[in-house]
C-alpha cells in the first residue's frame, strides 16, 4: 500500500505518503491564497523525499472539506486526475475528521469540537465523541449560535482559536494535516470502513454568484 493523501480545505496546503504502517513524508505549507501554486510542488517534494514515483501510488487520500469553494476545488481536482491516470482508487474523507485524528495523536481523548475558519465571521464544526467518532453532520454557523452546544468542550482547529469567546479551551493542532489523513485513511482500509466519494462538502453557496438581470451585450 502507498497512500498520497492530500487537503486544500482549510489555508493549509498538506501532502503526505503513507505505506499503511507509517508515514514516509509530509509538507504543510499554510498560505489561503495559493492552493493552486504550492499543491503540485508539494507532491513532488514528498515523493523526492521518500524516494519514490507517483507511479507507485496504489491509493488517493483527498479531504472533501467542508471548506471554501475555491481552495477545497484544487485539492479535489487533483486528487480526482491523479487517481484517473494512475488507474486507482481514490478515497474522500471529511476534512475535520482528519483534524480530530491529529487531536488524538497530540493527547486529546474526547469528547471535543473541531473547528475551522469559515470566513464570513462563521466556522466549520462538528462535535467528536473520540478522535475517531464524529457526532453528528458538519455544520456552518456563527459561533455565538453554537455557544451552548460546545460549551464545557476543548476545541481544537483554527476557527477555535479566533473565537476565544466561545472555544476558551482552544487547543492545537490549528490546521489540517495530510499525514493525519492518511493516517486514518490507513486505519479504515485495514478493517474494510467506508469513505466519502471525491466530491466538494461545501455546507453554502460560493461567494462568487452570477450577477441577477445583468445586461446581455451579445447579438440577438
Amino acid at each position: 500500500m502507498l497512500l498520497l493523501a492530500v487537503d486544500t480545505a482549510t489555508p493549509a496546503v498538506t501532502v503526505a505518503l503513507h505505506d499503511g504502517e507509517s508515514v514516509l513524508a509530509e509538507s504543510n505549507q499554510v498560505d489561503a491564497r495559493r492552493h493552486g501554486e504550492l499543491l503540485l510542488p508539494s507532491v513532488d517534494k514528498v515523493l523526492a523525499e521518500a524516494g519514490l514515483k507517483l507511479e507507485a501510488v496504489t491509493g488517493i487520500v483527498v479531504g472533501v472539506g467542508p471548506g471554501p469553494y475555491t481552495g477545497l476545488r484544487v485539492g479535489l481536482v487533483t486528487a480526482s486526475t491523479f487517481a484517473s491516470v494512475l488507474g486507482v482508487p481514490v478515497h474522500g474523507l471529511c476534512t475535520l475528521d482528519g483534524l480530530a485524528y491529529a487531536a488524538g495523536a497530540a493527547g486529546i481523548e474526547g469528547p471535543f469540537t473541531v473547528a475551522t475558519d469559515a470566513r464570513r465571521k462563521e466556522v466549520y464544526w462538528a462535535r467528536y465523541e473520540d478522535p475517531r467518532t464524529r457526532v453528528g453532520e458538519p455544520a456552518v454557523d456563527r459561533p455565538a449560535d453554537i455557544a451552548e452546544q460546545v460549551a464545557g468542550l476543548p476545541a481544537v482547529g483554527q476557527g477555535a482559536l479566533l473565537y476565544p469567546e466561545v472555544f476558551p479551551d482552544a487547543r492545537g493542532p490549528e490546521h489540517q494535516s495530510a499525514a493525519a489523513l492518511a493516517s486514518l485513511a490507513a486505519e479504515r482500509l485495514a478493517v474494510g470502513g467506508e469513505f466519502l466519494p471525491p466530491t466538494p462538502l461545501y455546507l453554502r453557496r460560493p461567494d462568487a454568484q452570477v450577477p441577477k438581470n445583468y445586461k446581455v451585450v451579445t447579438p440577438q
